[in-house]
């Protein structure tokens, strides 16, 4: 079979029959964004993933309309750089909303998509939930800060429940998931507080309080540092957006 052939073949087949397929990968998700880096597709997962019933609210949307913006900041950051060096980008390691909107981590792989005569048009991606299956330790770290991430756990404290030193700890953390003990629990706290301004309705002050914080001020600069607007800001930008807040994340 000549490669004209197989063009022709394949060019012959249904506009998305191929991408069907990415409806039935368990634990997939795919996305696609035209060279504006708007979501021009999305599977079911990926939809479900950010708070969305159907592809075609996602449609036309950029990531600064569905998550939160220092979440969204780097998404685009990875993929200006795939559009700018059109090559692809593999095992980006990130955190991204779960099925309730709370931020687990993932690991991406991204690739540029190119026009017939050779310019880039976009990229796409596929997103599969991180699992340190090798190591135990480390699978118990993070379970440990997801779970206690509102109360005063020392990086000393942590170490000792997985029986680690503090250094062996901190070394092997970095290398895994690129960031220290200390910084994902304190980007934990700010994203779980993101949740909580979102669909909840207490005052900021006790989401504070709920998120580990003992101090106002210090909740406030850390989470304009992080998400890059204050929590008032934050809060009000999508009561604006929506009209109104659930109760609860969206659940599939």
């Amino acid at each position: 079979m000549t490669r004209g052939e197989i063009n022709r073949w394949t060019e012959s087949l249904r506009p998305g029959t191929v991408r069907d397929l990415f409806e039935y990968l368990p634990n997939l998700m795919y996305f696609a964004k035209d060279h504006q880096l708007r979501l021009v597709a999305g599977n079911r997962a990926f939809v479900h993933h950010c708070g969305l019933a159907r592809e075609e609210e996602l449609l036309g949307k950029t990531d600064q309309e569905i998550f939160p913006p220092q979440m969204a900041e780097k998404f685009a950051s990875d993929d200006r750089l795939i559009l700018e060096t059109g090559k692809p980008v593999n095992d980006i390691v990130e955190l991204f909303p779960n099925e309730l909107g709370i931020p687990e981590w993932y690991t991406t792989d991204k690739i540029p998509l190119f026009t017939r005569d050779g310019k880039i048009a976009g990229l796409c991606g596929l997103v599969r939930s991180y699992r340190v299956e090798l190591d135990p330790s480390l699978r118990k770290v993070t379970e440990i800060l997801n779970a206690r991430f509102a109360e005063r756990i020392t990086i000393a404290d942590l170490a000792r429940e997985v029986h680690m030193s503090v250094r062996q700890l901190e070394r092997k953390f970095q290398e895994i998931y690129q960031t220290t003990p200390r910084q994902y629990l304190m980007r934990l706290r700010i994203l779980r507080a993101c949740e909580m301004l979102r669909f909840g309705v207490n005052p900021v002050t006790t989401i504070a309080l709920d998120v580990g914080f003992y101090d106002h001020s210090a909740f406030s600069r850390k989470f304009t540092q992080l998400i890059g607007e204050p929590p008032s800001a934050y809060r009000r930008r999508f009561t604006k957006k929506s009209g109104a807040r659930s109760s609860s994340p969206p659940r599939t």
